[in-house]
């Protein structure tokens, strides 16, 4: 199974334990594919450089490094602009299309708003994680 975890599941599972945390643990183990685009490593870079985390450059660099041996990297070569509240958003879509992905996963209310987008379906960290256990 391939998803594309938006950058607030990546960050909360490396940065704290739950859901995101058992995500990126089965992703670690092999039973499901994460796949990633160079502009979403690129927003996880920002966002984990922020001063509220206290990580130092050397720690995001490493966490980097893990996402970018572990993950599945994508090069988007089609622009999307589903999402217009937050153009950002529309960086995961183009990862998932660009991978085939089965799954997106965020904690965001706009991408978790279109329940599927290209046949490709949007869940929680916890209904993902739920659903994975009732397999």
């Amino acid at each position: 199974m391939k998803i594309v975890c938006d950058t607030n599941v990546l960050v909360s599972g490396i940065l704290f334990q739950g859901h995101p945390r058992r995500i990126l643990l089965l992703a670690a183990r092999g039973s499901l594919t994460n796949v990633t685009s160079p502009a979403l490593l690129r927003e996880a870079e920002d966002v984990l450089g922020r001063p509220k985390f206290g990580l130092y450059p050397n720690q995001v660099a490493n966490i980097l490094a893990l996402f970018r041996d572990t993950f599945e990297l994508v090069h988007p070569d089609r622009a999307v602009t589903v999402i217009s509240d937050d153009p950002a958003d529309n960086r995961v879509l183009e990862a998932a299309g660009a991978a085939a992905a089965d799954m997106i996963v965020s904690g965001d209310h706009h991408l978790l708003a279109l329940k599927e987008w290209q046949g490709i379906r949007v869940l929680s960290p916890a209904d993902f994680a739920e659903e994975m256990e009732n397999r």
